[in-house]
């Protein structure tokens, strides 16, 4: 099992869903965590559960990642307490299903900015203290629609698929200074990111079958850091779909907008 005594983890989105997972489960491993979301009484919930697992500190930082004056908050007062920032876990994200010719443009730069622009922000402000202490490791949630977009995803998808690219490039820049960077690509969470995406629930239903379990996802990626993996892709079926996407691109198409079409 990881073992995280002594390190100092962030984790953004922290407050519900897999950010929240994430938080409990570096808790378990030892770590002390900083927690950052919008919602300070879930986020404060969270920490409070996250001491009694880690008999370690808990900070809750309420903060919209899509800030970049919330951000740098959140990195001053790591440096005010710790003086050092080990692991970053990038859960914040939302998504909105609907037609790209229907979906207004309030609702695509907001997607960018948290999805996209405020990942990126936190991972750049890690990677220069990381770059400092000469270790460190940085995990971003992006999504197999990043990989494999199918209809009524296309802003959803296109943000996770930059993400990819920036970790892609961000992880080779790293890789000599000893900072890891880990790209998990998971595909639909049992978590209330669909009670925004698709409020009708008909999407979750219908990928019940395939959905993943919060918990057990948290656990599988914190069982992961310190071994200097690239990427986790799951479940392995849409992970297998994805290789033959690339393999065939016709038939990935026509897979895409039916087999995978959910929504």
């Amino acid at each position: 099992m990881t073992d995280l005594t002594g390190q100092v983890v962030l984790v953004t989105g922290a407050s519900s869903g897999l950010g929240e997972q994430l938080a409990l489960a570096a808790a378990t491993a030892g770590a002390t965590v900083v927690l950052m979301a919008r919602r300070q009484a879930r986020l404060t919930r969270v920490a409070d559960q996250c001491r009694i697992l880690s008999a370690a500190p808990a900070v809750a930082l309420a903060g919209d990642i899509s800030s970049v004056a919330a951000v740098d908050h959140v990195f001053a007062t790591i440096d005010e307490l710790y003086g050092r920032l080990d692991v970053v876990i990038n859960a914040a994200g939302f998504g909105y299903l609907a037609p790209a010719v229907e979906i207004d443009q309030a609702a695509m730069a907001k997607m960018l900015r948290v999805n996209t622009l405020g990942v990126m922000y936190v991972s750049q402000l890690a990677a220069k203290k990381m770059l400092t202490a000469g270790h460190g490791e940085i995990v971003n949630i992006a999504s197999m629609a990043g990989k494999m977009a199918t209809p009524k995803s296309a802003v959803y998808a296109a943000t996770k698929a930059a993400l990819i690219a920036y970790d892609n490039a961000l992880r080779l820049e790293l890789r000599a200074a000893n900072i890891n960077v880990l790209t998990v690509n998971p595909g639909p969470i049992t978590t209330d990111f669909f009670k925004t995406a698709d409020p009708t629930g008909h999407y979750l239903d219908a990928v019940s079958w395939l959905a993943l379990n919060p918990v057990k996802l948290a656990e599988q990626i914190v069982g992961k850091l310190g071994h200097h993996r690239r990427e986790l892709n799951i479940p392995w079926v849409m992970n297998a779909a994805n290789l033959g996407y690339q393999l065939a691109p016709k038939l990935g198409d026509w897979l895409a907008g039916s087999v995978f079409n959910f929504k």
